[in-house]
């Protein structure tokens, strides 16, 4: 059985969640307090040497960091990667996208709201996270404004990748209003069979609030 080295307020983590429940298959779920330093543990670090969740470990004891890249390889033979050249780069493409500006952007955001950061941060820096993020917001409009997903594959782990993040932008103070076509982007992604809709606030955890070194 997979077994899924995670960190539950992460959405990074939450993408690869999504992904089993659309896939209805079954993991095992192993908790990495990384705000008490256990992501930079020597045993953590050999399945990471970044220190980050998630991690992916297969039953032959094989691991794979970074979110995106565990979407890709679990969609591989399902509905939600599909087959061509063409497509698949498209996929990537967006996925790309996501890794350059939401982790760059609303991400951080909302991380530092949602666990009180934001004052240990400078207002030039607040100001080109939340530019970023409304510049991401009017690339993803002008695409969803007209396509019901991300690519013309359909509904793929492009769309799950995004959504992460992008569907908590109220968490980061940054209304979704102005953006219909993205709001009705996220509400066919949330009724996608086997949709997960179980998220986790940093609140559960006493020690977000500090800094990650």
């Amino acid at each position: 059985m997979l077994t899924l080295h995670d960190y539950l307020p992460s959405q990074n983590g939450y993408k690869v969640r999504l992904l089993l429940s659309h896939l209805e298959r079954p993991y095992r779920t192993k908790l990495i307090s990384i705000f008490e330093g256990e992501g930079k543990t020597p045993e953590f670090q050999a399945l990471n040497p970044v220190g980050a969740v998630p991690v992916l470990e297969l039953d032959d004891g094989r691991t794979l960091a970074e979110s995106n890249a565990i979407l890709f390889y679990l969609a591989e033979g399902t509905p939600y990667l599909p087959l061509g050249a063409w497509k698949r780069t498209q996929v990537l493409r967006w996925m790309f996208f996501e890794e350059d500006y939401v982790q760059n952007g609303l991400a951080s955001l909302r991380h530092w709201t949602m666990t009180g950061k934001l004052a240990r941060r400078t207002p030039e820096v607040i100001e080109s996270r939340r530019a970023n993020s409304l510049k991401t917001l009017g690339i993803l409009e002008q695409r969803l404004a007209q396509h019901p997903f991300l690519t013309d594959a359909g509904y793929t782990v492009a769309d799950m990748a995004m959504f992460a993040y992008v569907s908590r932008a109220g968490e980061a103070d940054i209304a979704l209003e102005p953006y219909p076509g993205v709001s009705a982007w996220i509400a066919r992604v949330r009724a996608q069979p086997g949709f997960l809709d179980q998220v986790y606030p940093y609140s559960i955890d006493p020690h977000s609030s500090g800094e990650l070194h």
